[in-house]
């Protein structure tokens, strides 16, 4: 199994029952493989905050329960995070986060295990996939022993990668009994006060816990070296140091035990830890009076390997591991015919300021459309538009706007549109809505009318929500068809008011959308000017001096036939 699905099976194995998650990469397949398993109620909700909100829900009322996110996910759902910590659980839960070192998908690389420290609450991180279902299995037991929900660490690594794993029955849970217990639930200050004593009891509790817990493993060698380490880097010091180095394994990265790591420090000549991101583990080791090899070694920024930490420590590994030449760049791109082409090649022929978000279109900022000037994190396109505006006034209004995915906007863009109304600004925000939460694999979302599991579900009207929220002018463009993306996009920009403009096509790559003839293109017609390559598409191309389509690529949007003023772009036929 993958991670992702061991970890699902962990959570069918050990009885959750509720799962409820925000789709993040690299923690998507965790959710959507739960939803396989008809004993567990599993959805999609707008953003993490809520979806931890819905598993405390669940929690309070006796089953076990789970919520899913990427690390940058777990900021959002930090208000309830910490609150938590102090209120405990009735049934189990669990957290899972995973982080992304190396941002393969992400816009930073954050160390979640901060938050682990900072909410204290324990922290379990596996390494591969038999862990990834033990472990989530071992984070219910000490959720319901210590009254705490527990946070589990996962990493690109280890949810992407497959190895073995043995699976086992469903273990039912009965319902704990839910009581009504204003003084553990209700965190008003009088009762909060009395509740932070707990939480540092817990603590010291949790960290006796460590140090015998069979989650942490002393792995013994020839005693020369000794290796703290965690997670996935203990694969990359096992394959580039082999079998005779110590290690202590922690698969409970937060509380750390002390006495454990004091007795295998004495026990080596020459102590080390490895671990990627920040100095967590090492920093604890510090605070213990060690002076292990650390980060003055191995680097704070992007993912180890073996190679790494074979040559920091003296290890090797098979010569097959070094590539000969550098692998050619990949880019991402959108897609051949994706619906948010049209609009950005407006923008950016238009030389608007675009203020961009977290999703697909966030690729509107690569060459040759480069249409975007800033993106922070999701719903903050909508927000700091609205900031621009305020402090440049008219200087801006008229040639500035936001970008934002119809899932983004449910997630959190509906906030800083009230925003835009209430404090009133000029602003345009366009919606980009692709009828589907695209760069995480398309899953559905409330605007798209289908639930996780693919069951009719209430849909979102966005035009009424954007009235509803303050909004008078709202209106709804093709960005196929780029004159009426002009013609809105000048008109928007030039009223005194705020404004809503909804791109509405749905993805190309959706299954219920069927690809129309390829375009071609004639060549005694092309006069090379190159005009269609302002549009970025992977499947428009020069050869011979001639613009070239890959029929295989293209999807027959004809975008490009309207900006070829000596009409070569030909539709094909059926």
């Amino acid at each position: 199994m993958s991670g992702n699905d061991a970890v699902a099976r962990g959570l069918y194995e050990a009885g959750c029952r509720l799962v409820s998650s925000y789709p993040g990469t690299p923690s998507t397949e965790i959710t959507e493989s739960a939803a396989t398993y008809d004993e567990i109620k599993a959805e999609w909700a707008p953003n993490e905050k809520v979806a931890m909100e819905v598993a405390f829900g669940a929690s309070l009322a006796g089953g076990r329960s789970f919520c899913g996110m990427k690390h940058v996910g777990l900021n959002v759902a930090a208000d309830p995070l910490f609150t938590l910590s102090y209120t405990g659980v009735n049934g189990g839960m669990v957290i899972c986060v995973a982080d992304d070192p190396g941002m393969h998908s992400s816009q930073n690389e954050q160390d979640s295990r901060h938050y682990a420290r900072a909410a204290k609450v324990p922290m379990l991180e596996p390494s591969d996939s038999a862990e990834a279902l033990a472990f989530t299995k071992e984070a219910y037991e000490i959720s319901e022993k210590f009254d705490t929900p527990v946070i589990l660490r996962m990493c690109t690594r280890v949810s992407h990668s497959r190895s073995i794993v043995e699976t086992a029955d469903r273990v039912e849970k009965q319902l704990v009994n839910y009581e009504k217990r204003p003084e553990k639930y209700i965190m008003m200050p009088g009762y909060a006060k009395r509740r932070h004593p707990i939480v540092e009891e817990r603590t010291r509790a949790l960290v006796a816990y460590a140090e015998t817990s069979p989650l942490n493993r002393w792995e013994k060698g020839d005693g020369k070296l000794g290796v703290v380490t965690s997670g996935t880097s203990y694969q990359y010091v096992r394959e580039a140091l082999g079998d005779s180095v110590s290690i202590l394994k922690l698969g409970m990265v937060h509380p750390l035990p002390e006495k454990l790591i004091l007795d295998f420090a004495a026990s080596v000549e020459k102590l080390a830890v490895v671990e990627e991101l920040d100095g967590v583990i090492e920093a604890h080791l510090r605070s213990l009076g060690l002076s292990p090899i650390g980060k003055d070694t191995f680097s704070l920024i992007g993912e180890l390997s073996a190679n790494t930490v074979a040559a920091a420590l003296g290890g090797s590994v098979p010569a097959h591991r070094d590539l000969d030449e550098a692998l050619p760049m990949r880019p991402p791109v959108m897609c051949a015919g994706c619906p948010h082409r049209g609009l950005f090649y407006t923008l950016a022929k238009k030389k608007i300021t675009v203020m961009g978000d977290i999703g697909c279109y966030t690729l509107g900022a690569q060459p040759p459309l480069s249409a975007m000037d800033a993106t922070i994190c999701m719903g903050a396109s909508v927000s700091s538009l609205h900031g621009f505006n305020k402090i440049r006034g008219e200087e801006s209004e008229g040639k500035t706007v936001a970008v934002i995915g119809d899932s983004t906007f449910m997630h959190s863009g509906m906030t800083g549109l009230v925003n835009v109304a209430y404090n009133a600004t000029n602003s345009t925000v366009i919606i980009l809505d692709n009828s589907i939460t695209g760069m995480t694999g398309h899953q559905d979302n409330p605007t798209t009318g289908r639930n996780l599991k693919g069951e009719p579900a209430a849909k979102v009207d966005l035009e009424a929500l954007c009235h509803a929220l303050g909004i008078a002018r709202v209106r709804v463009v093709d960005p196929y068809d780029l004159a009426t993306c002009d013609t809105a996009i000048t008109e928007e920009l030039a009223v005194a008011e705020p404004s809503v403009i909804i791109s509405r096509r749905p993805c190309v790559l959706l299954k219920s959308v069927k690809a129309k003839p390829a375009v071609r293109v004639n060549p005694d017609k092309c006069r090379a000017c190159r005009a269609c390559m302002k549009l970025g598409c992977p499947a428009i191309s020069m050869k011979d001096g001639r613009a070239v389509i890959d029929s295989t690529l293209c999807t027959g949007c004809t975008v490009c036939t309207q900006l070829c003023r000596f009409d070569a772009f030909e539709q094909g036929e059926a």
